[in-house]
């Protein structure tokens, strides 16, 4: 089914993305777990989700034909100065689906999704060479917590103009988007 429950993308083996559930979450966090080196939560952007729900409409994940989870990706809300925005990240694929464009079908699909819902803007924190492909550039003046490099604080408008003349600190937004994630149902 097409639609913005689910979308079918190929590669060797057959993906449905749809919206993260609250019974995801465990096996979603183990995925991270196994793609992104020990630590992971010590970086800046850990900092900005911390007792932060992700923005849930835009959590996504991707399952085989046997329900196997291939990938996931998350968004959470950020300020730019005083400017919501979105951080999008992380984005993992299971090793043993890497290289057949998973992580670029859940991108484009949540960055269509965020668009249609409404969002302006998109920041992440990642490798220019790989992201520009999405349409992804530096910021100048938007100034992720340390050590951030500031070379790999990226952003994407959804709407034109929407970052022009955006610049500042990037903070915690702790007011909820549509979140269906409540940490007290995380145990």
């Amino acid at each position: 089914m097409i639609g913005p429950s689910s979308r079918e993308c190929t590669g060797a083996d057959l993906f449905t993305l749809a919206q993260e559930t609250e019974q995801d979450w465990w096996e979603v966090e183990a995925l991270f777990d196994t793609c992104f080196a020990p630590g992971r939560a010590a970086l800046s952007s850990y900092r900005l989700r911390d007792d932060v729900p992700p923005v849930a409409g835009l959590c996504v994940v991707a399952r085989d034909e046997a329900g196997i989870l291939g990938g996931a990706i998350r968004y959470w809300p950020v300020l730019v100065g005083d400017a919501p925005a979105l951080l999008l990240g992380p984005v993992a694929v299971h090793p043993t689906a890497q290289g057949e464009g998973l992580g670029g079908a859940l991108i484009r699909d949540t960055l269509e999704r965020a668009a249609q819902q409404g969002h302006d803007r998109v920041l992440l924190v990642g490798d220019a060479p790989y992201y520009q492909r999405f349409g992804f550039s530096r910021l100048d003046g938007v100034i992720m917590p340390p050590p951030t490099n500031p070379d790999r604080v990226l952003g994407l408008p959804l709407v034109e103009g929407a970052w022009r003349g955006l610049y500042g600190d990037v903070t915690r937004n702790a007011s909820p988007l549509n979140s269906r994630f409540d940490a007290s149902e995380r145990g």
